[in-house]
């Protein structure tokens, strides 16, 4: 049998490579990335040096902002940085966890980078809202609850704790539903509702129990609050107690519906 015409042979071959310019353009994009794979894997192992090699990207100091009780060289310590090692491969989030924990008067910090060589630690301390007295020292406690500091005098205009537990059977169960903690916090509660005008009188707030918590103000005034429910109410009760009767030495603000007030 005759094989096929040259036409026929010509038309195969152009079918299956194409013109010539379309050969060519196929073969480029190989080319091209052979090319440029290295170039590619060179830029990417000298980014790698300068980051993790060279001595233009390491720590060489650390600076500290935010501090009010601390001091910059006390965060430093505690948190520790390693000095001279490459500022890419310092671990931030350790760094954080590190300072929470060595000194718990730091509420909260951010450890950044500052290219190309420092370390940026700003951090936000604890505010004591009240303090408790033990031995002669005095515990700095915050909004949370948080017990965080020991100080030798109590901070000026910070009222003192105090937990005088009641022995009594009912008082006894209360305890064992609201531990010691959860009364600390209740106490912290009722301290961020009273009025500005009222915080800055009290010297003293009083546990018996979860639902019998008062103040003890400036003057041998006292203020019976109860719980720390409904803590707005109480406030706004108190306020306008205290303006009606300027004179009474106890208020009763329990009961915010009923409030009360007596003595002169």
């Amino acid at each position: 049998m005759a094989g096929p015409t040259t036409a026929r042979r010509g038309e195969r071959q152009q079918k299956s490579s194409g013109p010539p310019l379309v050969r060519r353009l196929r073969r480029r994009p190989l080319r091209t990335i052979a090319v440029l794979a290295p170039a590619v894997a060179l830029l990417g192992g000298g980014t790698l040096w300068v980051l993790y090699g060279s001595s233009w990207t390491r720590v060489e100091h650390v600076t500290v902002s935010g501090t009010r009780e601390l001091t910059p060289g006390q965060v430093r310590s505690a948190a520790a940085v390693p000095v001279g090692d490459p500022l890419m491969s310092v671990d931030t989030g350790a760094v954080a966890a590190r300072l929470r924990r060595r000194l718990p008067r730091i509420d909260s910090v951010d450890v950044e980078r500052s290219w190309p060589h420092g370390i940026q630690l700003t951090v936000v301390e604890r505010t004591a809202v009240m303090v408790e007295e033990k031995g002669g020292k005095f515990r700095e406690v915050d909004a949370h609850g948080v017990r965080f500091a020991t100080v030798s005098q109590a901070p000026k205009g910070v009222p003192v704790l105090e937990l005088s537990l009641s022995r009594s059977a009912s008082a006894a169960a209360s305890l064992r539903r609201f531990d010691e903690d959860r009364l600390v916090r209740e106490a912290v509660t009722v301290a961020g509702r009273l009025p500005v005008a009222v915080s800055r009188q009290t010297r003293a707030i009083k546990v018996r129990t979860y639902d019998d918590i008062s103040l003890e103000l400036t003057g041998g005034r006292t203020v019976a609050w109860g719980s720390g429910e409904s803590g707005p109410d109480k406030a706004r009760a108190l306020t306008a107690l205290m303006k009606a009767a300027p004179g009474a030495r106890h208020f009763d603000v329990s009961v915010p519906t009923a409030p009360a007030s007596a003595g002169s």
